[in-house]
């Protein structure tokens, strides 16, 4: 993997992570100012709590994605780099991207 494609990568998880803490960040906003409608206006019911708990399903299965299921790329780039061994007699895609270049 080249200096560029190791910076793409980490760009693109950077990114990811960013897109997450702004999903979190505007999730927390907005229950706040849901909590403060609820009590202003209906203390007496709270429903508030549905739309918590769905909107805080989706930020965490967003998290999910983002911290757990990021390692998938690694496997699937060894993977990658086992098939090329194999199918091409012992190189591996920094071989092949030589190729291509040069």
């Amino acid at each position: 993997m080249t200096q560029t494609e190791e910076y793409q990568q980490a760009r693109r998880r950077a990114e990811a992570k960013y897109g997450f803490f702004k999903h979190a960040g505007v999730y927390a906003a907005v229950m706040a100012l849901l909590v403060v409608i609820n009590m202003v206006t209906s203390p007496q019911a709270f429903w508030f709590i549905w739309p918590l708990i769905g909107w805080g399903l989706a930020v965490a299965l967003h998290g999910v994605r983002v911290y757990l299921l990021a390692d998938k790329s690694t496997v699937l780039d060894a993977l990658t780099e086992q098939e090329l061994r194999q199918s091409g007699a012992g190189r591996t895609s920094k071989d092949w991207g030589r190729d291509a270049a040069g």
